[in-house]
């Protein structure tokens, strides 16, 4: 059975599949249940609540029902946290009444991926998207919260999903509006998502808009060779950039370059001095990039600024086996690694940089329980990525998600999502109408 509901009308759905109450969720979807529509009493009912309702509204019959947050801190738990009584019929025209504005100000607060359901209820709510007034007020509400956004190929068919974190459901959103083009993930800023690939003669950039179904394709590079990419985007600004460092086979003789939606073209800067990284991994806080090198030992920063690069020589920590740059709010810039040897006992530790006496301060170990569910093998491979001080590790082999807190210090496994395949590529996503890819 398919555990994969309905998209809109307009062919941009996104498809939801029902949460599984034991926080596992097969693959083939055998494990889902299948979501039955609801069904309301008496005459016909427009509205969300109505027609979620039954026709019994006797108080000793009623259900209890607790609304799910918009977001993970206890603030917003304890506003929507609160108990409502779901079968109780309002009348139709209570929402034909409200006005314009009042009422994209309501739906502005539904979470991004119920909107399409909502799409479904009239032609008036179909027509969400394409109203400045509701995306107005969805720009000015508060984040749905994190997400992850897996995305991987089958059989040359696009394919992604999304885990809301506070929701705990996955998302099936189609990706069939992107060119067949052989790409690959750069990374997610703002709402927005980045690809970069071949359209079968030249190197490609592309940004998009999963929830609007929207996509284009940057213009080509003064190079255009393949590149280590990243997408910033400035909400307050309502632009983006992409920055385009060495190439991806180590070519250091290629300048740096930047798009700037604001100016739809990339501007040359200085090339980036002769190093030996450590990997392609990139971390973006406070307006600089940050990559690890081993030769000089430390980091290259990248101001973007004034487009010029400088060595920050902060030693990495010994018995370093893998390490991964991760940027968190502000100015905060983690490393994460294993210390040890690969025949021998080992442990994942959290690092902050210390901007002052330029140094790694440790400020966690995961403990070990969670080590050694999350890599089995001594020389498993891991990926780590992070967003406003959320650190997630999957593990390839063992398809598993673990979340960390830096700021409450809280250690989870991110119930009923597997995560990671051979050809998945994983990143944190915030999912945004008002996203735009101009």
């Amino acid at each position: 059975m398919d555990c994969i509901g309905h998209s809109s009308e307009s062919g941009s759905g996104v498809y939801a599949a029902p949460s599984v109450e034991n926080g596992v969720f097969g693959g083939d979807g055998r494990s889902c249940k299948q979501a039955s529509p609801p069904r309301g009493g008496g005459s016909r009912n427009t509205s969300p609540m109505g027609r979620a309702g039954s026709r019994n509204t006797s108080p000793s019959r009623q259900k209890v029902v607790k609304t799910k947050p918009r977001g993970l801190d206890e603030e917003t738990l304890a506003t929507f946290g609160k108990a409502v009584h779901a079968d109780v019929q309002m009348e139709d025209n209570i929402w034909a009444m409200l006005p314009e504005d009042l009422l994209h100000e309501i739906l502005a607060r539904v979470p991004p991926f119920l909107i399409f359901r909502l799409r479904l209820v009239c032609k008036r709510w179909n027509s969400l998207l394409q109203d400045s007034s509701f995306l107005k007020f969805h720009s000015s509400v508060p984040s749905h919260g994190p997400c992850l956004l897996t995305f991987w190929k089958n059989t040359q068919t696009p394919q992604c999903s999304v885990f809301s974190l506070p929701l705990k459901t996955w998302y099936r959103i189609p990706f069939t509006f992107l060119p067949q083009w052989a790409f690959w993930l750069v990374g997610s800023s703002g709402g927005l998502v980045c690809f970069s690939g071949h359209d079968g003669l030249t190197f490609k950039t592309l940004v998009c808009n999963p929830l609007t179904q929207t996509w284009r394709a940057l213009p080509s590079m003064h190079y255009n060779h393949q590149r280590q990419l990243i997408l910033v985007v400035d909400r307050v600004d309502r632009s983006f950039k992409v920055i385009a460092t060495s190439d991806i086979y180590g070519d250091k003789s290629l300048p740096t370059e930047v798009y700037d939606s604001k100016t739809d073209g990339w501007t040359v800067h200085q090339i980036m001095p002769a190093v030996n990284l450590c990997s392609s991994k990139m971390a973006y806080c406070d307006s600089r990039l940050y990559l690890e090198t081993l030769s000089p030992l430390g980091l290259m920063m990248y101001r973007l600024d004034t487009g010029h690069w400088e060595h920050i020589p902060a030693k990495f920590p010994r018995s370093l086996l893998d390490g991964y740059l991760v940027a968190g709010t502000q100015k905060r810039l983690f490393l994460v690694g294993r210390i040890g040897l690969y025949s021998t006992l080992q442990s994942m530790r959290i690092w902050e940089l210390d901007h002052t006496k330029i140094t790694w301060v440790e400020i966690s170990r995961m403990p070990p329980k969670y080590f050694r569910a999350l890599l089995r093998l001594s020389a498993e491979r891991f990926e780590c990525f992070g967003q406003d001080n959320l650190i997630c590790f999957t593990s390839w082999n063992q398809g598993k998600g673990l979340l960390y807190d830096v700021d409450k210090k809280i250690w989870s496994w991110i119930g009923g999502c597997a995560l990671q395949s051979y050809n998945n590529q994983v990143c944190f996503y915030e999912p945004r109408f008002d996203a735009s890819i101009y």
